[in-house]
């Protein structure tokens, strides 16, 4: 039997979502973004790439004191 390569997101709207993917990627992106839009203005979330040992990586919100964009 094998085992899902597990990506799960922390921190911001994606918070808890878990993503399983057959293997993993071979270069994972380091940074991705969430935009949300909805009736009021777009509001944009960076997550960053984390490495975790027991089940794949995990993508943790940036601080918003870090966001250089």
């Amino acid at each position: 039997m094998t085992h899902a390569y597990v990506v799960r997101f922390v921190g911001g709207p994606l918070d808890g979502r878990v993503d399983s993917l057959a293997e993993p990627q071979a270069e994972p992106k380091p940074t991705l973004t969430h935009v949300h839009l909805h009736g009021g203005p777009k509001i944009v979330h960076h997550y960053d790439l984390q490495y975790a040992v027991e089940y794949g990586c995990e993508y943790r919100l940036r601080d918003v004191g870090e966001d250089a964009d």
